[in-house]
């Protein structure tokens, strides 16, 4: 499933490609056939993200105008140059304008919302630190009296928006938490210095279109990281610790794939 950082990179370029100006809407699927006729010739006006979730917001007095959108775990959005290929196969929402066209296919999500329950999505969701809005306490808030493992809290959208399995395994092994401390053990001091890091890892996610959480210094090269060092212990089960040499573990929490070192994370 997409991480924030890719939301929020797609929601930057669907804006620079067809924000400001009338966008043609089509869909394949009787489920959002009235949504893309209502929504045909009028303007995108901007684009949201928020953690997972991808809002596009059209200008006009409907009172359903935005777009909710969660990829969910096989969605797909690419954004291609004209001349657009003709219509095919499970095709969830089309836009098109003069130079590009972007066909969204396999979201868990794409309806036609009204401003208010856009708010009420966001209502549910944790503070995400992409936004400039976000709130780092009502994160600590929930973290801070949890009896909850912070592995698992973390993947929590209703705590932390916008995190998914490699940021979380990452960002605690950076900061050297166990996965398994219960929430309320984290200090305040850590909990602030793990969301600072969240949001420069993002936000440079968003810049490269990739994750990369190494420190220039841990590479075994300079220069542009390959995929297998651009992690510490994400998806490297078995394998020496680039910082101790330990052995990498992995064990199931909430459903996915947790990484840790167990001697620098130790409990």
């Amino acid at each position: 499933m997409p991480e924030g950082h890719t939301i929020h990179r797609l929601a930057r370029d669907l804006r620079t490609t067809f924000a400001g100006a009338a966008v043609h809407t089509g869909t394949l699927q009787e489920r959002f056939a009235e949504g893309a006729a209502k929504l045909d010739g009028t303007t995108l006006a901007k684009t949201e993200a928020h953690g997972k979730h991808l809002f596009l917001h059209f200008s006009q007095d409907a009172l359903r105008s935005t777009v909710h959108i969660h990829l969910g775990l096989y969605g797909k959005f690419p954004i291609q140059p004209q001349p657009a290929q003709p219509p095919r196969g499970a095709l969830r929402l089309r836009l098109e304008n003069d130079t590009a066209w972007a066909d969204l296919r396999g979201p868990t999500a794409c309806d036609l919302i009204t401003r208010d329950e856009h708010d009420t999505i966001l209502a549910r969701l944790g503070p995400d630190p992409l936004r400039t809005d976000a709130d780092p306490d009502r994160a600590w808030a929930r973290i801070s009296k949890s009896r909850m493992a912070i592995g698992a809290l973390l993947m929590s959208q209703d705590v932390l928006s916008g995190i998914g399995n490699v940021y979380r395994a990452e960002v605690l092994f950076r900061h050297g938490i166990s996965p398994f401390r219960a929430g309320r053990e984290i200090t305040r001091e850590e909990w602030d210095a793990v969301w600072a890091d969240l949001v420069v890892l993002l936000k440079a996610g968003v810049r490269a279109g990739r994750i990369v959480t190494t420190r220039p210094e841990d590479r075994p090269r300079r220069g542009r990281p390959r995929r297998e060092e651009s992690f510490y212990v994400y998806r490297r089960t078995g394998q020496p610790c680039r910082i101790c040499g330990a052995e990498v573990r992995t064990e199931l929490m909430v459903a996915r794939n947790l990484f840790w070192c167990p001697s620098c994370q130790a409990h």
